[in-house]
């Protein structure tokens, strides 16, 4: 009896854990506004423009999900955090979701109770030298000193490659990207390593980007994407839907300045149920039936978002890869939507 009751104490503390963080959508649609956690700074992922205002590839996965929840892209506040800070700052409610190239792990989807909603871009760790070191290639660094992040899987990458390869390394730690950046730069280790999207990013921002080369080994996976608490599957699903309404639309052909008149044209079936000509599907969500369609007119889909931001005509300059659409060489892919 008394292992019964233990058990039983259990599991209704764990029911009142994940009643105490469900609900997420009603808490947004009362506040007016979405919290979304972003990074601190990473050029074309999110930062800051010229007029204040916070842009980038990962800020238009929060503005997706205000204007599928709110019906408008504007009404989100970002949180920045570090790599240190970002976990906690989830756990503790003060955001809705993350959205800053966070990748999706074993343990973080699991010990640290989090619920990945899908991956916006796939990358792999690589490092940055300058072209006057004539390195050209990872394996030669043995005995260098490496900038990196600290509390990221990129750090944790860091030790297994050079340990796999018999190297040694000296570690040169930093909480934000931009002190990486600025230590890097000031010359304080001969390599900077991070996912090679971010040493895109960084290395655009850099005095002569040209002086810098980003090495040719990807040493690691990193399947980046927006993250919730576990607890509260519809918002979940909200999270992981306007992600893939992105993904969608790109496939079929819808864009921001087109929604409108393919509601009402399109004959593919797909296309109706996603823009609400048929079917309840907003509904299911807990959302109006014209939410889709609000996230494609406000903020575009999956290749208007990537080649605004990161794409090859940007400072950034990212080809898209294995981040193309499955039916165009890459990997990205999205479950039906019926």
């Amino acid at each position: 009896m008394k292992n019964i009751a233990i058990l039983a104490a259990g599991v209704g503390a764990a029911f009142l854990a994940t009643a105490a963080t469900a609900g997420t959508i009603a808490d947004v649609q009362k506040r007016g506004e979405l919290n979304c956690g972003v990074t601190t700074g990473l050029a074309g992922f999110a930062a800051p423009n010229d007029k204040g205002e916070w842009a980038g590839f990962d800020v238009d996965i929060c503005r997706a999900v205000a204007a599928a929840v709110l019906g408008d892209a504007m009404k989100v506040k970002f949180t920045p955090t570090t790599g240190k800070s970002r976990f906690p700052t989830l756990q503790s409610g003060e955001v809705d979701m993350l959205a800053r190239n966070t990748t999706w792990t074993f343990d973080r989807d699991v010990k640290l109770g989090f619920e990945f909603a899908g991956v916006n871009f796939y990358d792999g760790q690589g490092f940055m030298v300058r072209k006057d070191l004539g390195v050209k290639s990872a394996l030669e660094l043995d005995g260098a000193t490496v900038c990196v992040t600290t509390g990221s899987t990129t750090e944790l990458n860091l030790g297994d490659y050079f340990r796999a390869n018999n190297m040694k390394y000296t570690p040169v730690v930093f909480e934000k990207s931009d002190e990486v950046r600025a230590g890097y730069i000031a010359g304080r280790c001969d390599a900077y390593t991070t996912d090679r999207s971010g040493l895109a990013a960084q290395r655009s921002q850099m005095p002569n980007p040209d002086a810098h080369v980003v090495l040719p080994e990807v040493i690691s996976k990193e399947p980046l994407g927006p993250l919730v608490r576990h607890g509260d599957n519809q918002w979940g699903d909200v999270v992981r839907w306007t992600l893939n309404v992105m993904i969608i639309a790109e496939e079929k052909g819808l864009t921001s300045a087109n929604v409108g008149s393919m509601m009402g044209s399109s004959s593919d079936p797909e296309v109706k149920r996603l823009l609400g000509v048929e079917g309840e599907y907003g509904a299911r969500l807990g959302l109006s039936n014209d939410w889709a369609m609000n996230v494609i007119k406000q903020v575009g889909n999956y290749a208007e978002s990537y080649d605004r931001n990161i794409g090859p005509n940007t400072a950034i300059g990212l080809t898209r890869g294995v981040n193309a659409a499955w039916n165009q060489g890459g990997i990205l892919y999205s479950p039906p939507f019926r």
